[in-house]
């Protein structure tokens, strides 16, 4: 009889302990030399950043200042990985920090009826159920770790960083095992999985594209889209000149724009065309495409072409931008499939690519200055690139041409920059990158801000962004007071979530210009922080306080910051606010806090590094390692001969996390060999330890 312990895999209700128990105890006993494990994860331990916190604040705790290496598991991975009883119903990721020999050895092969796959230096260690297969290599259909574990492999691209992806072929066992699951009866939700992994090589058959659309027609709630496979059986469908795909195509709408791009059509053509001229963004990049394959195969001709369309029929700037992107998109892939060039080549490429762009009258001035924005920060990498010694990654090249597209570049460059500014619609973290160039702020910089603030089309976003560095730099007016209230009023009071950012809700930014300014609309807009609805403003409503501050507001701040209550910058608000009342530097004010009884150390670690310059403070919810204004300040921190030893320690292990000294290659735009060398240079002259030796980085 099987014993409850040695139970196969899909029968998890029989066993004396759940599978997170098991976990769990192995895991305890992982502590070894130089590494060390945290705790299993709870709620507040979300990310790996306060992964890497946790493990700082208990190697203090043990006494450890030297180097060290540990594993951990954050909530999300958690959450993602184990069902309300704790069965492992899918891959737990475990993150680690320090030497990654000495913590795959300290990790292990992984407990008893699991395994550790160790998913290299710049991943995490993957710890997942061991699984039987057949002799074919299949799993039992009525294992769900085993499926999804064989489901997973037929997921994983030939080459994850190609320009469009491929995967395997099937062999003749696996596609008889995956139609196998597609037969009466069938289950719609059940079959996702078979039906992606089976259409991705073109493999739906005619017989179960009609049952499964059958199927999707008749049990589907709610969009059609809420199927996860719904691209891949429309695929299939234009794949087989099937009219039923066209009647899905008028019903989905923009969202079907992807899947005909990879079936070229006239028809197709004309839908992704009229779906982007009505100011769908995303379906530009099918067009350009399929404009391509159908018409224009010179890239920058049939971008000039449909720009020209854009332009004429008044479509949005966004759809500018996302040609543009779809341009640079199209002709590094162009170049990585002739030339073989792997990811990074690529990256390479596409500046060259913004470099030539900036230049290239066949491109309307649109394009041309989205080209010479993008290019901006990359025009020295490319030029180092031409000039490396031992040649270039830029296969096919002529560096004379490279250098001299770079010098017509050079030349066109402020002329086509004059009075424009980042991408506001772009991700939180693309802006967030773009933060340290308004470090200083310009009078064109101003301008541009100003009207940025003014335009009834700029969203929360925008506004957050742009208001922030008005008010941080001192340039931020009556005007823009007005050119919002009472204007905009109902949709400032709309949640916007904001702790992923150097921003704040546009609304707290100018709550605190109007209390500043002593504005009349201040005791409104307090009146409405103070009220009981909306719920989300709870959270924020005391970062206002940095707005014409005073001993109430910093006595209320200081309430929040020493309880047990989550911190989404009032701890930051609190130092602002002293410092502005003692009329000192707020880095004085974070210095002599640490320590202090019931201030959160990681919290304040980030306010330390985020206040180095009151002019333009970091409101990220923690130290990012990606962004060059974090690693400017942690500098400032390091340096700062007014601070104690304990603060400029922080801000030097704030720039030991750092990309630019961690991985340089994971920055973007990526640093210059110049950059790279200097940074190591300052790193090397302060970081070191015991004995005379720099530490492990």
């Amino acid at each position: 009889m099987t014993s409850p312990d040695t139970a196969p895999p899909g029968r998890r209700t029989t066993r004396r302990r759940s599978d997170l128990g098991v976990i769990k105890a192995w895991w305890q006993e992982l502590e070894g030399d130089g590494f060390f494990v945290l705790p299993p994860p709870s709620r507040a331990r979300y990310t790996q950043s306060e992964g890497h916190g946790d493990a700082a604040e208990l190697r203090a705790a043990r006494g450890h200042s030297g180097p060290a290496s540990f594993a951990y598991w954050h909530w999300q991975s958690h959450r993602h990985a184990f069902d309300r009883s704790g069965s492992l119903t899918g891959e737990l990721l475990l993150h680690w920090g320090g030497d990654h020999a000495a913590v795959a050895a300290g990790l292990g092969e992984g407990p008893t009826g699991f395994r550790v796959v160790d998913g290299g230096p710049k991943s995490a260690f993957r710890l997942d159920r061991i699984t039987p297969r057949d002799e074919a290599g299949l799993p039992d259909p009525g294992d769900p770790d085993g499926v999804r574990q064989f489901l997973a492999a037929l997921d994983e691209p030939v080459d994850r960083s190609a320009p469009s992806l491929r995967y395997r072929p099937l062999s003749p066992a696996e596609a008889a095992w995956l139609h196998d699951r597609l037969r009466d009866p069938l289950d719609l939700a059940a079959a996702t999985r078979f039906v992606v992994a089976l259409e991705r090589r073109d493999e739906l058959t005619a017989d179960e594209m009609d049952r499964l659309l059958t199927a999707w027609r008749l049990e589907r709630e709610g969009p059609l889209t809420a199927w996860r496979a719904w691209r891949e059986l429309l695929h299939a469908l234009l794949r087989h000149g099937r009219e039923e795909a066209w009647e899905l195509v008028a019903e989905l709408g923009a969202g079907a724009s992807g899947v005909l791009r990879q079936v070229p059509s006239e028809r197709g053509l004309a839908a992704v065309r009229e779906f982007t001229l009505a100011g769908d963004r995303a379906s530009v990049y099918a067009w350009l495409a399929l404009h391509r394959s159908l018409r224009e195969p010179d890239a920058a001709r049939a971008a000039a072409d449909l720009a020209a369309e854009l332009t004429t029929s008044g479509a949005p700037e966004t759809s500018l931008r996302g040609l543009y992107d779809a341009l640079i998109g199209a002709v590094t892939a162009d170049w990585r499939r002739e030339t073989g060039a792997d990811h990074h080549a690529g990256l390479s490429y596409a500046a060259l690519t913004a470099v030539r762009f900036g230049a290239d009258e066949r491109l309307p001035r649109a394009l041309r200055v989205l080209a010479a924005g993008a290019a901006r920060d990359q025009v020295d990498l490319v030029r180092e690139e031409a000039l490396r010694p031992g040649g270039s990654v830029l296969v096919g090249t002529d560096t004379a041409e490279v250098l001299a597209a770079v010098e017509r570049y050079e030349a066109v460059r402020d002329g086509l920059l004059s009075g424009t500014g980042t991408d506001l619609t772009a991700s939180e973290g693309v802006l967030s990158r773009a933060w340290h160039r308004y470090r200083t702020l310009t009078d064109t910089d101003v301008r541009w801000l100003r009207e940025r603030v003014a335009d009834p089309a700029t969203g929360l976003q925008g506004l957050g962004f742009c208001l922030e560095l008005l008010l941080a730099h001192g340039r931020a007016t009556e005007a823009d007071v007005e050119a919002l209230l009472p204007r905009r009023l109902k949709e400032l009071t709309k949640t916007y979530r904001t702790t992923y950012t150097e921003w704040r809700h546009p609304l707290v930014t100018l709550t605190c210009l109007a209390l500043d300014l002593d504005h009349p609309a201040a005791g409104k807009l307090v009146s409405w922080w103070n009220g009981a609805r909306p719920v989300w403003k709870d959270k924020v409503r005391l970062l206002t306080h940095l707005g014409a501050p005073d001993e109430a507001k910093a006595t209320e701040l200081w309430d929040f910051v020493t309880s047990p209550s989550h911190d989404v910058g009032q701890l930051m608000t609190w130092v602002l606010v002293r410092a502005r009342l003692d009329g000192e530097h707020p880095l004085l004010v974070a210095d002599r806090l640490l320590g202090s009884p019931g201030v959160n150390g990681h919290v304040l670690r980030r306010v330390l590094i985020g206040v180095a310059d009151p002019e333009q403070p970091l409101w990220h919810y923690s130290i990012s390692p990606h962004n060059r204004s974090w690693w400017q300040r942690a500098v400032e921190v390091a340096d700062h001969p007014g601070l104690s030893p304990e603060a400029r320690a922080i801000g030097l292990q704030a720039a030991r996390d750092h990309l630019l000294i961690r991985n340089p290659d994971q920055l973007n735009p990526k640093p210059t060999q110049a950059e790279r060398a200097a940074a190591q240079a300052w790193f090397d002259g302060r970081a070191v330890g015991p004995g005379g030796a720099a530490p492990s980085r």
